[in-house]
């Protein structure tokens, strides 16, 4: 049965979407049986981030209206047998109940081992709908002032759906995690008041998908959702950011 993480952020434009489809091609090159859900609706990128824009015949609301099977709308990565997307459409929010989302992926959830629900931004309806469908949280946020609070606002909302959360900071960068101004990963952790699960760091080298699914940080991330017994007791949460 496969376990449903949603991916969510409580500001847009902090790479939440980057985060699920890398994590997502990791788990697949794993062998992890893993699909992409893309419910944000109306800002769909989860195909174009994945490189399947275009392959998706049928969609998430094609499914739910019956127009195909399930299977219809779930489209394989032509890279990775083990990755397929279930793409949403830019159609208003209002019109999808979050009853019926919950249903695909149930439906869907014993053929595979991972469900990544890439969330919209915020506290919204998508939001809500989103979370009613998981069981576990990653939080996203970066290390600046507004998407901390932000994040505080969204942690709240997570709280209340009773979710394990665990926190990924996105885009730190170590020379400036170094002055006393900028908060580090662990810092913003701990004033989150939340695990912190990894740390995506910033790297000029990285550039393009090819890239960033080999760096070292997503693999950690995989590490730590794929095998978290074992990652913990090497100690990896406390030590694998520091150089």
């Amino acid at each position: 049965m496969a376990r449903k993480i949603v991916i969510t952020s409580g500001k847009g434009g902090v790479g939440k979407t980057t985060v699920c489809c890398n994590l997502a091609i990791q788990l697949a090159r794993r062998g992890l049986r893993t699909v992409v859900c893309d419910f944000d609706f109306g800002l769909n990128n989860a195909d174009v981030t994945l490189g399947m824009e275009g392959l998706a015949a049928y969609d998430l609301i094609d499914a739910i209206e019956g127009k195909c099977r399930i299977r219809q709308a779930l489209v394989q990565h032509p890279r990775y047998p083990a990755l397929y997307i279930l793409s949403s459409n830019r159609i208003p929010e209002q019109h999808i109940s979050a009853q019926a989302v919950k249903l695909i992926l149930e439906l869907i959830a014993p053929q595979f081992d991972f469900l990544l629900i890439d969330c919209p931004a915020g506290i919204g309806e998508g939001v809500h709908r989103a979370l009613a469908c998981a069981e576990e949280a990653l939080l996203v946020t970066v290390p600046s002032i507004p998407a901390m609070r932000d994040a505080d606002r969204l942690n709240g909302v997570l709280q209340n759906y009773r979710l394990p959360v665990s926190l990924v900071v996105n885009r730190a960068r170590r020379e400036l995690s170094r002055r006393e101004d900028v908060l580090s990963p662990q810092e913003i952790a701990r004033t989150l008041r939340l695990p912190l699960c990894a740390v995506i760091y910033e790297d000029d080298r990285l550039s393009g998908g090819s890239a960033l699914e080999r760096s070292r940080c997503f693999r950690v991330l995989t590490d730590a959702l794929a095998c978290p017994k074992q990652q913990e007791r090497r100690g990896i949460f406390a030590t694998w950011g520091r150089k």
